[in-house]
């Protein structure tokens, strides 16, 4: 019953503004024929914020799974010498973490910089109590082990109440010119059980779970590296944030604390802000962002900043053929009736969406909580494109269910988003998100050439992305793709594997298990009693909306 009072809520929306997806979410959007993918700046909404548009002439190399990102990191600190910048940011930091094989962890790389004379700063949010599932210790105690080598973390609490910073990325700019400047960007932390591969056996480095994941829980993971003029774009990130001249906290259970630790309170000043990197490949990159409405205002976004969102709602405003999403979380109908009007505007549009199978806590308030957001946002895409929606989750060649931590959005072939933020409330009004979209100027040139039909053309980095997941989760080999291509013909192939999986589950008796991991997604909706008491705590603690009020009842972002 609630879902059905909340479906037609989103339909009388959605037939008010009319058929555009952009009318749900975005304001009136000025015309720029270089890049109708991209938001203009005015569209950003943010006039107080330093970083470019986009940026041109960007090489993106995409890293999925932590196994292969910690390994680029790995490379790019061990490179890092005197005078060499390292800026980072994350929701979570084990020290102990492992990057590579030979046992260098989070804590060894960034120590080594900063004993070779780099400097190190890192932004790691605070986090709330240790007793509610949180990791503030650890982030302390990176915080403390890089001080006493020589450089600086701060433990970041400027945020809502119950909210988070939760933009995971790494800059390294060199002073050699020979060396080429990166930034990593997406939504692996440098935390414990990142660090997996493609056969999802998990990370020996693990940490407590659910009991559903195994012993060692497997974990699905994108990053994207980006070298080129984007990099000072993410040292930009870093830069607003840190010289926000708001107190890291003002909670005074955390001020006493962090002066008896001896714990840094003020951040010091940065080095100078070097040039732009000179162009180096064919991708085009725009970083996407939220942050909510605070009071003291961030100076680089004094009125919150939810480009991330009206990002996603310009691009489906183009959808035609396909839409691929990996997500940690969907669960706000907020966020699934922008993808329901796109569905409702274009009948051949199909939408693919890989998620968890359970939740990655087993706490009595969560669950209920994010289930009832969850089966309501499924409802509303749904309700909206029927047999044209596949909603699924990943187990391993054992069977064991594979944890999806990806934040991955890409549209017909054309535009790829790779970030931090999930596709639910908080992410898009209420935490601090980062998110690189990306669209490559070469054009891919296997059949089909321009699926959509606009005149984009598919383009090489968001098509090789979307293959390279797919033979993932079909269980193939690198080229074994061609009838992938074509998106529909994609889509068609990911639901008779999915189904002959889901089959042979029922009948394991019936012959050997075929090839694949991609299970059709299903959930236990809570009972309506429980419903009822979790409809409270997940608008206020679950999914909590960071918009300033006049947007949360226009209901645009």
């Amino acid at each position: 019953m609630i879902v059905q009072r909340i479906r037609l809520v989103v339909d009388g929306i959605a037939e008010r503004f009319g058929r555009s997806t952009s009318a749900l979410i975005a304001p009136a959007r000025e015309f720029d024929p270089g890049h109708p993918w991209f938001l203009t700046a005015t569209e950003r909404g943010n006039d107080d914020t330093r970083i470019a548009p986009w940026t041109e002439g960007n090489r993106v190399e995409n890293l999925v799974h932590g196994k292969t990102y910690f390994a680029a990191l790995a490379r790019a600190l061990e490179e890092a010498e005197r005078g060499d910048l390292v800026f980072f940011a994350d929701w979570r930091g084990d020290p102990e973490q492992l990057l590579t094989d030979d046992g260098v962890s989070v804590e060894d790389a960034l120590t080594a910089v900063a004993h070779r004379g780099g400097v190190v700063k890192g932004m790691v949010w605070r986090s709330h109590m240790e007793t509610l599932g949180y990791t503030g210790p650890k982030n302390r105690k990176l915080a403390l082990r890089l001080e006493e080598a020589g450089g600086e973390i701060i433990l970041d609490q400027r945020v809502l109440t119950l909210g988070s910073h939760h933009q995971k990325f790494v800059v390294v700019r060199y002073r050699r010119p020979e060396a080429s400047d990166v930034a990593f960007v997406g939504g692996i932390d440098l935390a414990r059980a990142r660090r997996d591969d493609g056969n999802h056996f998990g990370d020996p480095v693990s940490r407590p779970f659910p009991p559903e994941y195994g012993e060692i829980p497997a974990w699905h993971d994108v990053q994207v590296q980006l070298e080129g003029p984007s990099v000072r774009d993410v040292e930009d990130v870093f830069r607003e944030r840190w010289e926000d001249p708001s107190a890291l906290s003002r909670l005074p259970w955390h001020a006493i604390p962090d002066f008896v630790r001896g714990v840094t309170r003020e951040p010091s000043e940065l080095p100078p802000v070097s040039d732009r990197p000179e162009p180096v490949g064919t991708c085009s990159v725009q970083l996407l962002r939220t942050y909510p409405r605070r009071r003291p205002a961030y100076p680089f976004a004094t009125n919150g900043e939810r480009s991330a969102a009206r990002a996603y709602a310009k691009a489906l405003d183009r959808a035609s053929e396909l839409i691929y999403i990996e997500d940690q979380y969907l669960w706000s109908v907020d966020v699934a009736r922008v993808f329901a009007a796109a569905l409702r505007r274009k009948p051949n549009l199909k939408l693919v969406v890989v998620v968890p199978k359970h939740l990655d806590d087993d706490s009595p308030i969560t669950i209920p909580s994010a289930l009832l957001g969850h089966s309501a946002a499924l409802e509303v895409i749904r309700a909206a494109g029927g047999d044209r929606v596949l909603v699924l989750d990943i187990e391993n060649d054992r069977g064991i269910p594979v944890y999806v931590h990806a934040k991955v959005c890409i549209i017909d072939d054309v535009w790829t988003a790779v970030g931090s933020d999930n596709f639910n409330r908080r992410s898009w009004t209420h935490d601090s998100e980062l998110t690189a979209a990306i669209i490559d100027e070469t054009r891919d040139t296997r059949e089909p050439l321009d699926p959509a039909g606009l005149g984009d053309g598919a383009r090489v980095h968001a098509r090789s992305l979307r293959l390279e997941l797919a033979r993932e989760h079909l269980g193939r080999a690198d080229g074994d793709d061609a009838d992938l291509v074509d998106p529909q013909q994609f889509f068609d192939v990911i639901s008779a594997s999915t189904t002959a999986l889901d089959n042979w589950h029922r009948n394991p008796s019936s012959g050997p298990r075929p090839a694949g991991r991609l299970r059709l997604h299903e959930i236990s909706v809570p009972p309506v009693w429980q419903q009822r008491l979790a409809a409270l705590a997940y608008r206020l603690f679950v999914d909590p909306d960071g918009r300033p009020i006049g947007m949360r009842l226009r209901r645009r972002f």
